[in-house]
């Protein structure tokens, strides 16, 4: 045996993470161009520790590393492996390989490509004594080598998943800057051999730093050059070219992953250098029923960086362990709709599906007006559109995109602001089948850059910012403006087409047009505020976006004359839908403080509208600026007989003001989300009812139309463990089901799997055969907590992850912060929980009346009356100048930025305003 070898086989010793006897070698008799050798191979294997604590194993987990780690990769999987067996969960064999030349496997002369490391594995996982069923899991260039083993040993392959890898590169897109730089001849071997650059560039990759213990277990095993030596050959195995040795196998591997069936999970870190969102679009498409979670924030040390053995796990007791025995690859029916890539039973909707389009090609004959843009402030003339131009535009940019090639299920990002244009190309998209995916400028840029990366759209139409943002930040997918642009700005941009040209070929081909979408196809993606966390794509169907359409125009009594007036993003492409003329005021949308009470009733005037819908943010400044109307404009305001605000709690008193301005309109303040957007309704008058009510919180009404309402209660550690349930006060997380609930969260499985909840009952009496009208509801977790009153009324009480929890149990924030508010001298508060969970204590973070000049401990005086005026103790009274509300809405308090915050401040530091 040479020195190389023996130095090779050398135990590792104690490993971070790992507990003692996981560590072995085997011996493995070589196979391929190996043949007649036998190598010494280094795993991490659970079988022992299994079988010591009398655990059966229900399957063997086989884990393969990447470049330049080693089976160190997998130590949060083997733990928590173990760890759920220990607890009575089910028990997975783990075995992560230290591939050949890596780790502490031996290093050889042979140069191993891909097809002979898919055998090397094979070779390993029959001399580990491996039996039953497999599921691979891959990281890296593990991936390909993992699903090779999958894809040859079908018989045995119960699931497969991969973290952050490709199969397929792109023709004509270079490689990754790090793989190119690392692989280029000349230097190849000083960036990987010779040196540990490519080492340590990749440990360096790991967000936050990894531990020095651990980054020095990961370098341990390539002290010297020649224990190198696999880094090099791996990089130099890479398949860049169709002449490699390794193309071959990667293309087998690639083609014969569209046949496989069963359960597939996709995870995937978006921050990475080396597999960008397009390596995991071409993984989805080859498997369409895979399901996919987009860590984000994390990059291509995915293992180093989340929880992913967690979900990873739970994705085995859902998809593997409890899922049915049918095909993991089945198309959706009747009865059953894909769910962020799987099936779940839903509640047949039995009255006809009308598709969101169909109002307004009934009135296409119609030469009255059915949309009235009046701009985004200043002097820019207003537009309106008939429904018969709306309906012939709509038709001709549906056949122009159809002959550019956007087809059915293609996702199609629209930076477009809200207005005639945005309209025409949307309903031109659903009505072709194409998915729209719609994210504000609200998101900021990172927000918006990673909505439209995450969704990976085949098309982006913008105006010429959105464009610029998209060619300067790299965006994914073909560009048409909406505008038409000058030859050089559409080089310079990357633009193919305008909407302009779309629409004159378009109206050359009609009448041809594609078949109209079936109801349970996928519609639209719209993203949320990211006011909670990195916003999220919510999946909706045709369906539920007509149903949305439904529940709006019959609670409300929307009819052809109604008209409406709607400065709120997500409803201000909705009147075309509800088959009535819709106005957009003089504003910026996605800046809701830009509207001015002129410009509400300018726009009422404009469309005759008897509704206005507004966010709060809006709401407030048309209220701080009712003092420049003129007495037209209260003329035409005291017409409105509806008026809506929502997207945020909305306040009694602003309430109150808005109706003064619409002396004739009944004040509604619906509930709802992104994901549901409209839950419950309460009027002004019902909310002046309450105001003598003992409950804490807001009042936000009864549900709308179908849809239900229910409470899982707090545990006394905040969390929300109860069984559903419409008894009264009792606290907890909100519980909704609804027709018009979207149907998941794009490319979140864990989400999805936490917010999403099935019972065959959420009665009260948790008895199935005497929950009547429950059964079958799909029902999702808002994440907010609050109560049922004894009149079915719902009263929100704060977000989870915003409960404090003190040693006394769990307290909700908005009570505490509206008694805090009945101090005249605060104008706004938040109250918010220091500490550890479970000892945290209650502190109140105010902003005044008189403003304050710095932020900091509230002075002695406020701070007595602060105290007097809560009923929940306060350990602190903080003040600052301004809260720190969520970018979209500009209401939402960023409740867990002020607590960090304050923790800071209670530390002794002083740290700026938060």
């Amino acid at each position: 045996m040479s020195e190389a070898l023996d130095t090779a086989t050398a135990a590792p010793g104690a490993l971070p993470g790992i507990e003692p006897g996981i560590s072995r070698f085997v011996d493995v008799p070589g196979v391929g161009a190996d043949s007649g050798r036998t190598r010494r191979w280094h795993v991490l294997d659970t079988a022992g520790a299994l079988e010591r604590e009398g655990h059966t194993a229900v399957g063997t987990i086989v884990a393969v590393h990447g470049n330049p780690t080693w089976s160190l990769l997998w130590r949060q999987l083997i733990a928590a492996s173990l760890e759920r067996a220990r607890a009575g969960g089910p028990a997975w064999r783990v075995l992560a390989v230290d591939q050949l030349e890596m780790g502490y496997s031996e290093r050889t002369d042979l140069d191993r490509r891909l097809e002979q490391r898919v055998a090397d594995l094979d070779a390993v996982v029959n001399a580990a004594g491996v039996t039953g069923d497999v599921v691979t899991l891959g990281h890296d260039w593990g991936g390909p080598v993992s699903l090779g083993w999958a894809t040859r040993h079908l018989e045995r392959l119960r699931a497969l998943a991969v973290l952050n890898t490709a199969i397929h590169h792109p023709d004509g897109r270079p490689l990754p800057v790090a793989l190119r730089v690392a692989g280029a001849r000349g230097l190849l071997a000083t960036a990987t051999t010779r040196t540990t650059a490519f080492l340590d560039t990749t440990l360096a990759l790991a967000r936050p730093a990894l531990e020095p213990e651990v980054r020095a277990a990961y370098r341990a095993p390539y002290r010297d050059a020649a224990r190198r030596r696999g880094i090099g050959g791996f990089v130099a195995d890479i398949p860049a070219t169709p002449r490699h040795p390794s193309t071959p196998e990667l293309d087998r591997i690639a083609a014969a992953l569209t046949s496989i069936e069963v359960p597939a999970l996709l995870l995937r870190g978006p921050k990475d250098p080396v597999f960008g969102e397009h390596h995991l679009e071409d993984l989805a498409q080859r498997m369409p029923h895979a399901d996919v979670h987009r860590f984000e924030g994390a990059g291509h040390m995915l293992a180093e960086e989340r929880p992913y053995a967690a979900t990873f796990l739970d994705w085995l007791d859902d998809r593997v362990l409890t899922a049915p025995a049918q095909p993991a690859n089945r198309s959706s029916s009747p009865e059953s709709i894909p769910h962020g890539g799987s099936t779940r039973a839903r509640k047949i909707d039995s009255r006809t599906f009308s598709p969101l389009w169909s109002r307004l090609f009934e009135r296409r004959d119609d030469d009255a007006t059915a949309v009235v843009d009046l701009g985004r402030g200043g002097d820019a003339p207003a537009v309106e559109v008939s429904w018969r131009a709306l309906a012939e535009r709509v038709e001709q940019l549906a056949a122009g995109l159809t002959a550019f090639g956007v087809g059915p299920g293609d996702r199609v990002s629209l930076l477009v602001q809200p207005g005639p244009t945005l309209t025409a190309v949307l309903y031109a998209c659903l009505r072709i089948g194409a998915v729209v995916v719609v994210a504000d400028r609200g998101l900021g840029v990172d927000g918006l850059s990673r909505a439209v990366r995450g969704s990976s759209p085949s098309v982006i139409i913008g105006e010429q910012t959105g464009l610029a943002a998209a060619r300067a930040l790299g965006w994914p997918g073909r560009r048409i403006s909406a505008p038409d642009l000058p030859a050089a700005a559409k080089r310079l941009l990357g633009v193919e087409t305008s909407l302009v040209e779309l629409a004159r070929t378009g109206a050359s081909t009609l009448p041809t047009l594609p078949a109209s979408p079936d109801a349970d196809d996928e519609a639209a993606i719209l993203f949320t505020s990211g006011s909670t966390g990195p916003a999220k794509g919510v999946v909706y169907t045709h369906r539920q976006l007509s149903a949305l359409r439904d529940a709006i125009g019959s609670h409300f009594e929307v009819g052809p004359d109604t008209g409406l007036v709607t400065g709120f993003a997500p409803f201000a492409l909705l009147g075309p839908a509800l088959g009535t003329r819709s106005a957009t005021p003089r504003m910026d949308v996605s800046a809701p403080r830009t509207l001015t009470a002129n410009a509400v009733a300018e726009a009422v005037r404009r469309s005759k509208a008897r509704i206005v819908f507004l966010s709060p943010a809006a709401l407030a400044n048309v209220a701080a600026t009712a003092d420049a109307l003129t007495a037209d404009d209260h003329r035409a305001l005291g017409e409105v007989s509806t008026f809506l605000s929502t997207g945020a709690p909305v306040g009694i008193e602003l309430l109150r003001r808005a109706q003064r301005l619409m002396p004739n309109a009944t004040a509604h303040t619906p509930y709802g989300m992104t994901e549901c957007l409209l839950v419950t309704d309460v009027t002004l008058d019902d909310l002046e009812g309450a105001q003598d009510a003992p409950d804490a919180g807001v009042c936000v009404g009864r549900p709308i139309g179908s849809g239900l309402v229910r409470i899982s209660a707090l545990d006394e550690s905040g969390a929300a463990s109860g069984e559903p349930s419409d008894a009264a006060r009792v606290t907890g997380e909100v519980v909704i089901s609804a027709p018009h609930l979207k149907r998941g969260y794009h490319r979140l499985w864990a989400t999805d799997r936490v917010a999403a909840r099935e019972t065959a009952s959420a009665d009260a009496s948790g008895d199935p055969a005497e929950a009547g009208a429950d059964t079958g509801h799909r029902w999702h977790r808002t994440g907010d907590v609050g109560h049922l009153d004894a009149d079915g009324r719902l009263w929100i009480e704060g977000r989870l992850p915003h409960v404090v929890t003190t040693a006394q149990g769990p307290v909700t924030p908005v009570g505490p912060e509206q008694q805090v508010e009945t101090v005249d001298a605060v104008r706004r508060a938040a109250v918010i929980g220091v500490g550890p969970r479970g000892r945290q204590v209650c502190v109140a973070v105010i902003e005044t009346v008189a403003g304050a000049r710095r932020p900091g401990l509230a002075p002695a005086d406020v701070a007595d009356l602060v105290r007097s005026a809560s009923m929940q103790p306060l350990t602190a009274v903080l003040v600052v100048p301004s809260l720190p509300t969520d970018i979209r809405h500009n209401s939402k308090i960023d409740r867990s930025r002020l607590a960090a915050w304050a923790e800071r401040v209670l530390a002794g530091e002083k740290p700026d305003a938060p």
